[in-house]
């Protein structure tokens, strides 16, 4: 009968234990160095266990009465003192087994990382070595494997990284307030890579789009003519808020 065949089939699947949670944040922090056109990844050395000595995403676990933006916000203050950032939620990763901690709780605690993408001007950022063995900022050529799942990490916060820098005006989170077309350019090819756009074409896009400011002041580089300095018009800019628009 239909109504036996269903109480057999619950009777017989195997208890379930609900797993009990802790939530961290781990923020992947971008800068660009603009004099030496280099994307960096802002990595902090772990003093404890587990992973003691590994590098890793600076990240903290939440406190009780905390939100995830506020949590996100204290490790940005407790690693670097900046003015100027932009943050966002990135993404959340909880697989079994991703903390090394989940394997010695004989109630299988796990531990989810509510990651965050922040990007912060280079010349602006002050790094604070308080309570970790080291800090620096990697290049992100050149940084090496990392504590927990933090590499995957951070390969998602590139491509997020990558995805901004073409339907957001991120890039000017980063620059000073004024700039020329070229430095905009380094900053897009240092992210991007050297084949995204040819510069003719990127200027040409720029400019129509109607959203930076010519300020009438020119500067001297070398030996090449002066270059104007431009100013992002965040007004000019609103009317592309909510559009797919696509920089290059």
């Amino acid at each position: 009968m239909p109504g036996r065949t269903q109480k057999k089939l619950v009777d017989s699947a195997p208890q379930r234990i609900l797993a009990d949670f802790k939530v961290g944040v781990d923020n992947v922090i971008f800068s660009v160095d603009t004099d030496q056109n280099r994307l960096l990844v802002l990595l902090v050395m772990r003093h404890e266990e587990p992973c003691i000595g590994q590098w890793s995403l600076p990240g903290t676990l939440v406190r009780q009465g905390e939100s995830l933006e506020d949590a996100a916000y204290r490790v940005l203050s407790e690693k670097i003192r900046v003015e100027n950032l932009y943050l966002e939620q990135l993404y959340t990763f909880g697989g079994p087994d991703r903390d090394p901690r989940e394997a010695s709780t004989s109630y299988g605690v796990r531990y989810l990382s509510v990651s965050h993408f922040a990007l912060v001007r280079y010349v602006e950022a002050e790094l604070i070595a308080d309570g970790v063995s080291g800090i620096a900022w990697y290049p992100m050529h050149q940084v090496p494997k990392l504590a927990f799942d933090h590499n995957q990490i951070l390969e998602y916060g590139y491509r997020r990284l990558r995805n901004k820098l073409e339907y957001s005006p991120v890039a000017f989170e980063v620059l000073p307030e004024l700039f020329t077309l070229n430095d905009l350019y380094q900053l897009y090819t240092t992210v991007l890579g050297d084949n995204f756009s040819d510069y003719s074409n990127f200027r040409s896009r720029l400019l129509k789009l109607g959203f930076l400011q010519d300020t009438g002041v020119k500067v001297s580089r070398g030996a090449g003519r002066p270059a104007t300095l431009y100013r992002f018009d965040a007004n000019a800019f609103a009317p592309f808020k909510d559009k797919p628009l696509v920089f290059i």
